[in-house]
């Protein structure tokens, strides 16, 4: 191939989504790494003489309480820009969902760089997440990215397209995570930690904006198979369920809805934890520990798409999520014993396969409804999940608050027995499934 062929190739791979990706969740999770070590920072002299804390359960109950309000803020305020946004997209402003929530996530980046630079108050983030909210946020940026990953694919194609996503996805975090904590630590006698860090953060975001608004293309291929063949993931061959009556999926329906919240509720509160938890003794992480352990959240991006790609050659879909709520439930049981670093990556390996279960729950949802009211299905699953945050994140946040004297890795135990509950939910489908599977095979007999 000439040189010209090469850079006409290289132009056409710059004006696809994935560059896209990978510059914005390098920039996040150098970010993420910034904002937890900054929280650490900002907490160390925080006092509560009424509630009799120590010196390190006063730190930790600021850095929990500093969480608990901003990760409510991000998750909430972007609820109705996202919708707008959305439907902004469908009406043909393809980039309109990416593009303005890209301009949230460089807002964000500049206030945190200012609150390190001029040492501002840390509760100056709590206005950058409500900027970043109106903005749309992940909530409409993520959407965004898959629709124009769909768009550009065929219906045979869309699973392998959409679990790509998610690789690439998993692969840039695991980078920027590795670094993030040795840029953290680089440093001038006229810098504080972290201003190198942030200023490429932001500088990567500025260079997505851009990118995202004279590169990026809209590609649509056109779907010349039926639409109620299409599917978010297809189902295996051998394990496709069955159709059955509107009634009887409405009542998967609801189970899947309640599996879902479960599910989602006790990642969500573990998660929203486990960032403190490991800046607390014994672990006491280091700004390069912290990037380690965020590589090792990232990693199960790519096992748990290597799980779907081996996992479902020989079994269903409703498995799949078993397996994946199992591999969740043993792992953060475990986390709740942690006392070493080796402990924790021991525990994170467990996870392998944590990140399966949603889409695949979304994925059944898919196959339950008719075409025309799967993207109402699946947006009202979203608000669910989004409500469903109200209530746990508190929850979460004031019982390990509570329990930080006599057992801190509580919540780690709760969640574990919230994801078996879960469990219960996707076994009633998995046996419904069965029965409506063999009533059909005998009717056709």
């Amino acid at each position: 191939m000439d040189l010209s062929g090469l850079c006409r190739t290289g132009f056409t791979v710059l004006r696809q989504i994935e560059p896209v990706i990978v510059l914005e969740q390098l920039g996040s999770t150098l970010f993420d790494t910034a904002l937890q070590m900054v929280v650490k920072d900002r907490s160390v002299n925080a006092t509560y003489p009424d509630a009799h804390l120590s010196r390190e359960g006063s730190q930790q109950k600021a850095m929990t309480d500093f969480y608990m309000v901003y990760n409510l803020i991000i998750r909430l305020v972007p609820i109705l820009p996202a919708l707008l946004l959305a439907r902004l997209g469908d009406r043909g402003w393809r980039r309109a969902p990416i593009v303005v929530p890209l301009s949230g996530y460089l807002l964000s980046r500049l206030a945190l760089l200012l609150v390190v630079v001029f040492r501002l108050p840390l509760e100056v983030m709590f206005g950058a997440a409500v900027v970043f909210g109106l903005f749309g946020g992940f909530c409409a940026y993520w959407p965004g990215v898959m629709t124009l990953a769909s768009l550009g694919s065929n219906a045979t194609d869309r699973s392998k397209v959409m679990m790509k996503v998610e690789l690439l996805y998993g692969a840039a975090g695991l980078v920027g995570s590795l670094v993030s904590g040795h840029m953290f630590l680089l440093y001038s006698f006229s810098l504080e930690h972290g201003t190198i860090l942030l200023t490429v953060s932001a500088l990567l975001h500025l260079l997505c904006l851009i990118h995202s608004i004279f590169l990026l293309q809209v590609k649509q291929v056109p779907n010349t198979e039926p639409e109620d063949n299409c599917h978010l993931i297809p189902p295996a061959s051998s394990e496709a369920p069955a159709e059955a009556p509107l009634g009887e999926n409405m009542v998967n329906v609801v189970l899947l809805f309640a599996a879902a919240i479960l599910y989602n509720s006790a990642v969500g509160g573990a998660i929203e934890i486990l960032g403190s938890f490991v800046l607390k003794e014994p672990l006491n992480w280091s700004a390069t520990q912290v990037g380690y352990g965020n590589a090792a959240g990232c990693m199960i991006f790519l096992t748990s798409f290597v799980g779907v790609m081996v996992f479902r050659r020989c079994v269903s879909d409703v498995m799949l999520i078993l397996i994946g709520m199992l591999s969740f439930a043993s792992g953060i049981y475990f986390m709740s014993f942690v006392t070493a670093t080796y402990m924790f990556y021991l525990a994170r390996s467990l996870n392998l396969f944590a990140l399966i279960p949603m889409p695949t729950i979304r994925s059944l949802l898919s196959q339950q409804v008719p075409a025309s009211s799967c993207g109402t299905t699946l947006t009202f699953l979203q608000f669910a999940l989004k409500i469903a945050g109200l209530a746990y994140i508190p929850a979460f946040t004031k019982i390990y608050q509570g329990t930080l004297g006599w057992f801190p890795g509580f919540v780690f135990t709760l969640s574990s027995i919230i994801t078996v509950l879960g469990m219960i939910p996707i076994s009633i489908v998995c046996c419904r499934t069965a029965q409506t599977r063999q009533y059909m095979r005998i009717q056709g007999n």
